[in-house]
């Protein structure tokens, strides 16, 4: 289903995001975890690529496969790493013969540390930014091999809390704005943990003259390991003081780290809901409990009762 026909028919999104496991294992226990939250009903779930595009073949195998064996609506990302037309074409073609409505198109990390990301020389890379990725998946859409005669959906990231690589947020909103304007679709956000800087971002969206969907993106604390790596993986996330005093109550108790986790998220969620965003877009780190005991907290059974 494109995007614009989810919006259209549930005004407001929820979506769960899941990355390629490494193993015939992990693939099942994916997979369970997915029988888990269907019942929630997400409008989508998006599936990443990993750095460098290392979990290249394994993304476009659990893309199709979610298509063909679930009632999920799956989004596959696809990133700029490594990659020429050619393979992008063949990677599209593919994703169109199985009826995949929608894209999410990053640059992406290149592989290996945050030191090689910084300096990797992406002018030997054929699309050199996410803009160039969009531009090439929507002249797909316009030359009919889509069978959907809007072509992809197309899904570009934005950060609430600044662009790592782009510290003037002058230029980083022109940089969206481009992304857009080349044809994407909606946004999804990068995860953050406190909502002024949410909707700080989307006003500034808004004055910048962007007018697509912003889907907001949370992802629950649930271990104090777990916040380092979650900092690393966004980039330098940043942790409020509240939370981190409530963290710090818990003494690192396993499960006390977890409840609050869960109790931080649902509050933001609760707030995103009052402040009529377009969507939330959870990251579940391929896990269903925090999820649905977000769910359960905020007292709904699927997404269906969020948009009251």
């Amino acid at each position: 289903m494109h995007i614009h026909d989810h919006f259209k028919r549930h005004g407001t999104t929820f979506s769960f995001e899941f990355f390629p496991p490494k193993g015939g294992d992990g693939v099942e226990s994916l997979f369970h975890t997915i029988s888990d939250l269907q019942p929630l009903k997400p409008s989508f779930v998006s599936v990443t690529y990993g750095a460098g595009g290392s979990t290249r073949e394994r993304t476009n195998d659990l893309v199709v496969r979610i298509k063909d064996e679930t009632t999920l609506d799956p989004v596959p990302h696809l990133t700029c790493v490594q990659q020429d037309e050619a393979q992008i074409d063949a990677i599209l073609e593919r994703y169109a013969r199985h009826g995949i409505g929608n894209i999410l198109a990053l640059r992406g990390d290149p592989p290996g540390s945050a030191e090689a990301l910084a300096s990797y020389n992406w002018d030997d890379e054929y699309f050199r930014h996410a803009v160039h990725l969009v531009e090439h998946i929507k002249k797909f859409g316009e030359s009919g091999k889509h069978p959907d005669a809007r072509g992809f959906g197309i899904g570009v990231a934005g950060f609430p809390e600044g662009h790592p690589s782009t510290p003037n947020r002058l230029i980083e909103m022109d940089h969206l704005k481009a992304k857009v304007d080349a044809g994407a679709d909606f946004i999804i956000t990068q995860l953050f943990f406190d909502n002024r800087d949410f909707y700080d971002f989307r006003d500034r969206c808004y004055l910048a003259g962007i007018r697509v969907p912003i889907i907001a993106g949370v992802m629950p604390v649930t271990s104090v390991p777990g916040m380092r790596r979650m900092a690393e993986l966004a980039l330098g996330a940043r942790y409020p003081a509240p939370l981190l005093r409530m963290v710090r109550r818990t003494g690192n108790d396993a499960e006390a780290v977890k409840r609050v986790g869960i109790h931080w998220a649902t509050e933001q969620c609760r707030d995103l809901l009052d402040h009529q965003i377009d969507g939330i877009h959870f990251y579940t780190l391929n896990k269903s409990n925090a999820t649905r005991d977000i769910y359960r907290t905020l007292g709904v059974q699927d997404s269906t009762d969020l948009r009251i």
